[in-house]
């Protein structure tokens, strides 16, 4: 009956969920910028007689709908507000009205399916013991991440959750599909910065100046040895360069190169290690050059850690929602996810949910401009969660 209800209320309030996110995805913010998602997310607590607390940790949201016996148990549910500096390519009446950001990562559909979620819940909460705390967080997609800000300000405290679960999109994944895994499911993340110095000049006297560029190439080079030669094979690990910057001409060495990439992992003790080989042989490669080089390493999020209780226990509520035929076992992912602060912090479950519509054409990658997604997993997302949420909290 409790199933049959959520899905009736997660059917009923659909087009709401759409309107939700058409408006934020028409109206995109960057990280740390948050303000109108933010006020907007408020209107509609607000308007669900949902109590909230608004600017934690940012422009972060923090709404508690308590059930029966409120301090019984607590469930956390997670979505993201932030958008991508990317000019949307679209001709879709929802396209970002907001020149060069771009709900490119489906932040938009995870706060309009949490927002619903949580109306469910309100309206169900003489069905379940405990509270649920809605975290609507900020800057998901640049360091240090809103998780950790929303963790400093107290966001799990007051009730502190005995659980938290989120939900992502996945274009690779048909939509009305979910998937789940258990332990180590996605990478930390760290930026490298590299500054190459030395003396440069005429390209065409080479033996009055330390070739920059030439040393950049060998330090990228001699760097592949991090992870072909000093990372166990047992480890998963990558280590990409993605720029370049030297601001020379074709026949002028620049005096200095940069040089910027990510590490990514799921040890730590390996990833304190990995980042010392990289200091080391960035330095050693410049000096044989004649050069210097400045390594800064920024510490990124951690690993992704999904508690095996509590994604058994999610994993069963999606088979019981969805069907078996609907709910599919995932790989680890090197990419990185600002939610694994919270799985530091708490028993947590982060689960990817299906958007790809080959009839409709829908096929677009995470962080492009022509990202979107078959909205009908609009109804689908915003029921599971909810499910999920009362399962933890069953009377």
């Amino acid at each position: 009956m409790v199933q049959s209800h959520i899905k009736e209320l997660a059917a009923r309030f659909f087009h709401e969920t759409v309107f939700y996110r058409q408006h934020l995805h028409r109206h995109p913010e960057l990280s740390f910028m948050e303000s109108e998602t933010a006020a907007f997310v408020s209107s509609k607590l607000k308007e669900f007689g949902i109590s909230h607390k608004k600017d934690v940790g940012g422009h972060g949201i923090i709404a508690l709908i308590e059930g029966r016996n409120p301090s019984d148990k607590c469930t956390a549910l997670r979505a993201d507000l932030d958008a991508l500096p990317i000019q949307e390519i679209s001709t879709k009446s929802y396209c970002s009205v907001n020149d060069g950001v771009m709900h490119a990562c489906g932040h938009d559909v995870h706060t309009a399916m949490l927002l619903s979620a949580g109306r469910i819940l309100h309206e169900m909460r003489q069905h379940f013991n405990g509270t649920v705390k809605l975290i609507f967080q900020p800057a998901e997609e640049k360091l240090p991440g809103g998780a950790v800000e929303i963790i400093r300000a107290g966001g799990l405290e007051n009730p502190r959750p005995d659980q938290i679960i989120g939900q992502h999109v996945l274009p690779t994944l048909e939509s009305g599909k979910v998937g789940f895994r258990s332990g180590a499911f996605m990478a930390s993340g760290d930026e490298i910065n590299i500054r190459v110095f030395g003396k440069g000049g005429h390209a065409a006297m080479p033996e009055r100046i330390n070739d920059t560029v030439l040393i950049a190439s060998q330090i990228i080079v001699n760097l592949q040895q991090v992870v072909s030669r000093f990372a166990s094979p047992l480890i998963p690990t990558v280590l990409s360069f993605g720029k370049i910057i030297a601001n020379g001409a074709h026949n002028v060495i620049p005096s200095e190169v940069l040089i910027q990439g990510t590490f990514r992992t799921f040890d730590e003790t390996w990833r304190a290690k990995a980042k010392e080989h990289i200091i080391r042989i960035a330095q050693q490669t410049a000096a044989a050059g004649g050069a210097k080089a400045e390594v800064m390493i920024e510490q990124g999020y951690p690993f992704l850690w999904n508690d095996e209780e509590t994604t058994r226990s999610a994993r069963k509520a999606a088979i019981e929602y969805l069907g078996k035929e609907n709910v599919v076992d995932l790989d680890q992912r090197m990419t990185t996810e600002d939610f694994a602060w919270y799985s530091q912090q708490l028993p947590a479950c982060f689960y990817r949910i299906g958007t790809h519509n080959p009839a409709q054409k829908i096929n677009g990658d995470l962080h492009t401009a022509t990202f979107d997604v078959d909205e009908n997993m609009l109804e689908t997302g915003t029921g599971l969660m909810a499910w999920i949420a009362m399962n933890n909290l069953r009377i």
